[in-house]
């Protein structure tokens, strides 16, 4: 048993003092004041520190083979560089071969996993249209815990899927009460920019923005939207990063739909002149899609969380060391399509959402880990500090500072895209299960801790949506 002692418990509806009492199973037993010590039982001080739920990023890419590599960090290294940094829980996406079962791919990822040291779940991917696939998307929402698929919009003749396929695979997702996630950028556009801009011989890093406007980004979020809307389904937009795409969410959400919108940490402080970097590899290793955008569209991303039209935070973690981006030296379009950021999340949005106002603690407890507990249906278990949930925490020091290095970081990859980046707001410890797993720079994880956990369908939101559509005879158009 553990308890936290004397610390500031912070969720996304409340603050107070309180201790939490974390038991054998790894479940939190009380919340309270000036809780009794069992006997035998060890004691953290959280005096001066705020108590959160642990962060739950809930887009990564543990090593994910992809574009020619596969990305740096597996399911251990990934794992532990999130709690260092106060995520306790991520969900990562298992990624199909082409016309593979998704099934037997769920199956492969889930072997994979099992090296994690804290808890994970996963998102399936949807890369083309059967009948097996039809079939294996029932087998996963009902055997395996799946609530949720993704669909890329982008990266044709590799991942991309059309409207028609959309279409089957939102309607059949709505239908097992699971949400579909989607990549919204128009990959015949991207495609087709990309091939101009070789033919003209622009070939380096700073090609890569040029090739994916912030328009292409925007046309593809409206027509999922529309897509979504014309079944009545609900649909969650990973990794928004313009200011049209933010608004076409918006305007949704105005008209009734039920869609989500996913910002990452690092669209929210970097911009597009990192692309302008003298230095090609300094440059490449920003490329990342969508790319980093011109400045302007931070002050959309940060008011659409504010205002709850974004909801949640990820870090579309994707790691590929400097010889892996190299493969695209002469050529920008082989330039592996990632970046880090797992371990710094929560330190990036602390210093640049609270501490300036645009946040209030209870609102970055919302956007780091709450609001995607109730999105994938896995609150209160997560996202939650109350009897009964898992003991998953982190003790925050709202005033502790450090500075960003590939140096000291705990990431498998030999760069950092915030370096030299200095933040205030860190987590002090980390606890998942009931365990202390990082405690002031003492990493103390244990390989294959962590759990796969199942997520079951028809959340609260699902099924308030299956009703609206009862009564509007099948659509909420």
């Amino acid at each position: 048993m553990l308890l936290v002692r004397g610390g500031t418990v912070v969720t996304a509806e409340r603050t107070l003092r309180a201790d939490v009492l974390c038991d054998e199973s790894g479940r939190i037993a009380a919340v309270g004041p000036a809780l009794d010590a069992p006997a035998g039982c060890d004691t953290v001080d959280a005096g001066g520190l705020l108590v959160m739920p642990g962060g739950i990023d809930p887009h990564t890419h543990m090593e994910m083979p992809f574009m020619g590599s596969v990305a740096s960090d597996d399911f251990y290294t990934g794992t532990a560089a999130g709690v260092a940094g106060g995520t306790t829980t991520i969900i990562d996406f298992v990624i199909p071969e082409a016309g593979a079962s998704l099934l037997e791919a769920w199956k492969d990822w889930r072997a994979k996993a099992e090296k994690a040291v804290s808890d994970y779940s996963f998102h399936v991917a949807v890369t083309h249209w059967d009948d097996r696939v039809h079939a294996d998307m029932g087998t996963l929402t009902r055997d395996c815990g799946v609530n949720s698929f993704k669909h890329f919009m982008a990266y044709k003749g590799a991942l991309m899927v059309d409207d028609g396929v959309l279409l089957r695979s939102i309607g059949r997702a709505l239908e097992l009460g699971a949400l579909c996630n989607v990549h919204a950028e128009n990959g015949d556009a991207v495609a087709y920019l990309q091939q101009d801009l070789l033919r003209r011989g622009v070939t380096g890093p700073e090609a890569h923005p040029l090739s994916r406007p912030p328009a292409v980004e925007g046309e593809a979020a409206q027509r999922v939207i529309a897509i979504a809307g014309l079944l009545g389904a609900p649909v969650y937009i990973v990794h928004v990063s313009t200011k049209e795409a933010t608004a076409a969410i918006a305007a949704a959400r105005a008209r009734g739909q039920r869609v989500y919108g996913e910002v990452l940490a690092q669209h929210l402080v970097l911009d597009d002149s990192v692309y302008a970097n003298p230095d090609w590899l300094g440059a490449a290793q920003h490329v990342m899609s969508p790319p980093f955008r011109p400045k302007h569209h931070q002050a959309a991303l940060w008011a659409g969380l504010a205002s709850g039209q974004l909801q949640t935070t990820a870090t579309d973690h994707c790691c590929f060391c400097a010889g892996q981006k190299q493969q695209g030296r002469t050529d920008f379009t082989k330039i592996p399509n990632g970046t880090p950021g797992i371990e710094d999340r929560m330190s990036v949005l602390w210093h640049h959402g609270v501490r300036t106002g645009r946040l209030t603690p209870e609102e970055f407890v919302a956007v780091t880990s709450t609001n995607a507990a109730k999105i994938f249906n896995i609150h209160p278990r997560k996202g939650a500090i109350v009897p009964g949930a898992d003991a998953d925490l982190v003790l925050w020091d709202p005033e502790g500072s450090r500075t960003v290095s590939a140096a000291t970081h705990h990431q498998n990859v030999d760069y950092n895209v915030y370096e030299g980046m200095t933040l205030t707001g860190l987590a002090r410890h980390t606890i998942s299960g009931g365990r202390i797993v990082w405690s002031d720079g003492d990493l103390r994880v244990t390989r294959g801790a962590g759990r796969y956990v199942e997520r079951p369908c028809f959340s609260p939101d699902m099924t308030a949506q299956a009703k609206r559509n009862a009564t509007l005879g099948g659509s909420a158009a």
